[in-house]
């Protein structure tokens, strides 16, 4: 619309360039146009806009004497106004009007001509008002079929730029209704949408990561509760015989019958600590202890208090500097007991636990070190994993799940756990932690 409006000021603006460049040319030398009889040429006219018979090319014009009357040749036949006839009579600067000759729409403009009179001048309109209807049909259709095109382009490329997200959506459903976690999400390109289907894969490989965990954790927490549920289970059952058959108790001696109700004790003891610990171990990151600033030195001080009441026949010596750290108390207290329960639990009668904490270039690091037999240095890469007994221990209570514990709280609080064998006995547990800031050593 624009643009049309823009041509038809344009052609409006030269009618009117020419209409008053004309008038003014013939009206400055009236006299040499009345005696030359300038008249512009004529052609056969064809049938197009409903007009037959002969047509003039250019403008039309005649001079006018100052009564009204036409001075030139009268075939050309301009009509004379009243306003026309004012200003042949000086009673008027000019005026222009739109008539029409011989079916064509002309606009006509009347201005005084030089010693008295006027002159008309009339172009033809109906070629320029052809070509304007033309180009605006001409815009209509390019204006119809751009925007058909754009549709159909719009369309086409939306439909190419969802297909890989249609695809990924595809896919995420197939994965919610089989849950199959191992067939990753196909992937292709750099854009906003591969990086997307790469984020799917990771979280999918993440999810199966961690049912595997989850099933591993259960199928190895079903074994290890087995055992002591079974001897429980026989050594109750066994009481149940006796007390409904009172014939038979001279089988079951006072001596046996009570080391039968301390081996009941110990073992359903055990198995709270092992319930204890799975749940330790299954709790991951959720937690209700929210991270916080904690002294490290404070948490070991108190978990190597709690351990010694429990190991009185050993010496517990600790050298803690302060280290702050970005941590949950209660894990980090749990995991330093862990540690120090495994050394009181292997070391000898009379026997000394040392507890270490300094701050070094890298970061916290607590070690705890023992006098008990050591570690196999087969079996040291597989001490921090879940339910693992080394052989030497696996005549002796425990659930194989402390230092696991202690593994996954340094992990939890970006820190690391390795053990060490002290000549020539002995083990040492080392955890590193990042570390905010030390003071000197207490």
């Amino acid at each position: 619309m624009a643009s049309w409006l823009a041509v038809a000021e344009i052609q409006q603006h030269q009618v009117q360039s020419e209409l008053t460049t004309d008038a003014d040319a013939i009206a400055a030398q009236p006299q040499q146009w009345l005696a030359g009889s300038a008249t512009l040429p004529e052609v056969d006219g064809r049938p197009e806009g409903g007009h037959r018979g002969r047509h003039q090319l250019g403008p039309r014009w005649q001079i006018l004497d100052a009564a009204g009357g036409v001075l030139t040749d009268s075939s050309v036949g301009l009509p004379i106004s009243a306003d026309a006839r004012r200003v042949a009579a000086g009673q008027r600067r000019s005026v222009q009007e739109d008539v029409t000759l011989d079916g064509d729409s002309y606009r006509m403009l009347t201005v005084p001509a030089t010693g008295g009179g006027a002159v008309q001048v009339a172009v033809n309109e109906d070629p320029g008002n052809n070509t304007l209807t033309m180009f605006g049909v001409a815009l209509a259709v390019a204006t119809l079929l751009g925007v058909g095109g754009a549709v159909w382009l719009g369309r086409v490329v939306a439909r190419a730029g969802l297909r890989p997200v249609q695809e990924l959506t595809t896919a995420v459903e197939e994965v919610a209704a089989t849950t199959d976690l191992t067939r990753p999400v196909p992937v292709a390109g750099d854009d906003e949408i591969a990086r997307l289907g790469r984020s799917v894969n990771t979280m999918l490989t993440a999810i199966e990561s961690s049912r595997r965990a989850q099933r591993s954790l259960v199928e190895d927490a079903g074994h290890e509760l087995r055992t002591p549920l079974t001897s429980i289970r026989t050594n109750i059952e066994l009481l149940l015989a006796v007390e409904r058959h009172p014939e038979r108790a001279h089988r079951l001696p006072p001596e046996e019958r009570a080391n039968l109700l301390r081996d009941l004790d110990a073992q359903v003891a055990e198995l709270a600590t092992l319930t204890t610990e799975l749940v330790d171990l299954a709790r991951e990151d959720t937690t209700r202890e929210e991270i916080e600033p904690v002294d490290l030195a404070d948490v070991v001080a108190a978990a190597v208090n709690r351990v010694r009441i429990r190991a009185p026949g050993l010496t517990f010596t600790a050298e803690l500097g302060s280290a702050v750290i970005s941590g949950r108390p209660g894990e980090l207290e749990r995991m330093a007991v862990n540690v120090l329960d495994n050394a009181a639990k292997w070391s000898p009668p009379g026997g000394t636990v040392r507890t270490e904490l300094r701050v070094d270039a890298d970061g916290c690091l607590l070690t705890v070190t023992d006098d008990g037999p050591g570690i196999d240095p087969v079996d040291q890469p597989h001490v921090f994993e879940r339910f693992y007994r080394a052989t030497a221990a696996r005549g002796t209570p425990g659930s194989g799940l402390g230092l696991a514990i202690v593994a996954q709280t340094a992990a939890q609080h970006g820190g690391t756990v390795m053990v060490d064998s002290v000549p020539p006995h002995g083990t040492v547990i080392a955890i590193r932690l990042p570390c905010a800031r030390s003071s000197s050593v207490s």
